[in-house]
This record gives C-alpha cells, sequence and structure tokens, in this order.
C-alpha cells in the first residue's frame, strides 16, 4: 500500500480532515485543538504519530491566536498569566520524559471527571468563581496540573480554561490568554520531545504538513468567534468543556 510520510494514505488524509476540523474549532472558542486531535488519532493512528502530529499544528495556530489584536496587548495578557505559564513550562519538562511509562487511564479520569462536574455545574447556572485574593495560588496549582497532563499527552488546556471561566474573563482576554499559554506550552512541548526523539523524520514532516488544514480551519473558526456575545461565547466554552470531559473519561474507559 502506498504511504505518504509513513502513513497509510487514507491515515493520511482522515488526518488532514481531523485536523481541519479541530481548527474550526479553536478558532470559535480558542481551545480543544490538541483534545480533540489527540482523542481521534489515537482511534487509527500509531502513538507516536499521534502526539508528534499535534504538536506543530497548536504552536502555529497559537502563535496567530496570541498575536491576532497585536503584541502589546498579547505581552499584558502575558504578564497577567506568569504564574500560572511558569508552572506549566516547569511541570511539561517534568512529565515528558515520562510520556511512555504513565498509565494514561489514571490521568485520563483524574482530569475527565472533575472537568466535566465543574463545566456542568456551570451550564447549570451555578457559576463557580475564583476570589481575586486566591488567583495566585490559583494559577500555581493550575499552572502545574496542566504542565503535568501536556507533557504525558500533549494536553494542557483544560486547567486554563476552568481558570478564566472562573475569573469571568471578557471574550477577547480570554482568547489572548489562552493563546499566550498554550503557545509558551507548545514550544516547551516541542523542546521537550526533540529531546526525547519523538520529533524527527516521517513524524516531524507529518507534524508540519498538518500546519496547513490547522490555519485554514482556524480561520473558519474565527468567523463564527465573532459572530458570538460575550453570554454565548461562555455558554459554548461550557459545553465544549462537557464534551472534552466526557471523551476523556471514555477514552479512559475503553
Amino acid at each position: 500500500m502506498d504511504q505518504i510520510v509513513g502513513l497509510p494514505q487514507w491515515a493520511f488524509w482522515a488526518a488532514m480532515g481531523v485536523t481541519l476540523a479541530s481548527g474550526v474549532i479553536k478558532g470559535a472558542v480558542g481551545f480543544a485543538m490538541p483534545i480533540v486531535m489527540i482523542s481521534l488519532f489515537s482511534t487509527f493512528l500509531p502513538p507516536e504519530y499521534a502526539l508528534a502530529g499535534l504538536i506543530l499544528p497548536v504552536l502555529s495556530t497559537n502563535i496567530h491566536q496570541t498575536l491576532r489584536d497585536g503584541p502589546r496587548p498579547a505581552l499584558e495578557a502575558g504578564l497577567g498569566l506568569w504564574r500560572f505559564i511558569v508552572a506549566t513550562v516547569v511541570f511539561i519538562f517534568v512529565s515528558a520524559p515520562f510520556a511512555e511509562d504513565i498509565p494514561h487511564v489514571a490521568f485520563l479520569l483524574l482530569l475527565g471527571v472533575p472537568l466535566t462536574a465543574y463545566a456542568l455545574l456551570q451550564l447549570s447556572g451555578r457559576h463557580l468563581t475564583i476570589r481575586p485574593e486566591r488567583a495566585n495560588i490559583a494559577q500555581w496549582g493550575l499552572g502545574a496540573a496542566a504542565g503535568l497532563y501536556g507533557g504525558v499527552s500533549g494536553i494542557w488546556g483544560p486547567p486554563l480554561i476552568l481558570y478564566l471561566l472562573a475569573m469571568d474573563y471578557p471574550k477577547a482576554m480570554n482568547m489572548r490568554m489562552q493563546g499566550v499559554v498554550f503557545l509558551i506550552g507548545a514550544v516547551s512541548l516541542l523542546c521537550a520531545h526533540l529531546g526525547t526523539g519523538l520529533m524527527t523524520g516521517d513524524r516531524l514532516l507529518f507534524s508540519a504538513v498538518l500546519i496547513v488544514p490547522a490555519f485554514f480551519g482556524m480561520l473558519l473558526g474565527y468567523r463564527l468567534q465573532d459572530s458570538l456575545d460575550q453570554q454565548r461565547f461562555r455558554w459554548w466554552t461550557q459545553v465544549l468543556l462537557v464534551l472534552t470531559g466526557v471523551n476523556l473519561i471514555r477514552q479512559a474507559l475503553m
């Protein structure tokens, strides 16, 4: 069977389609690209291709998301989350070497169950908030959780989304803060797995090719995002968190 970058042709083109769809979702709400990609990739790609494939598309789209409103707003957003960023980067490097050793079932359940419960509470109208005096502690703790998950699975977004929803940031600031943290996390993940040898050869090329559908999808998603007001943006974010949590639990149980 003919292959493209070390994969059967059908698997390569299926990965292109998954990446396009995940780009649309990311453009609309700012996150979930790596979650969608790793969840679906894992059903038809080898594990090393599934993780490698998402790294460069996630990195490149986060560059665009971060700088969409210009460098100064991006810098301000980053300074507001520096504790979260430091904790995420440190723990990505701590956990990345154990990506093939840590039982993923435990990690998926520990993330999926509380994530689903939180999002369902939000959708029910019970808004959980973080008091301003506890924001710094929350950033350190949720940043560490994001890094631990990110290093072994490529997923570090849910803890950040929980924090941003609890702080109730406006839509534009929410998107910028997501972009900054996800960009720095993506750079860290790339560097970590350049060191582990994951991002080499056909896997590196595969990841690079997926940048193209990721960008096309993201541009389509931006059109959806610009049409959402703050309330609808928050609602769709919560719905997507529920779906994300349920999918993580499904993966763990299967």
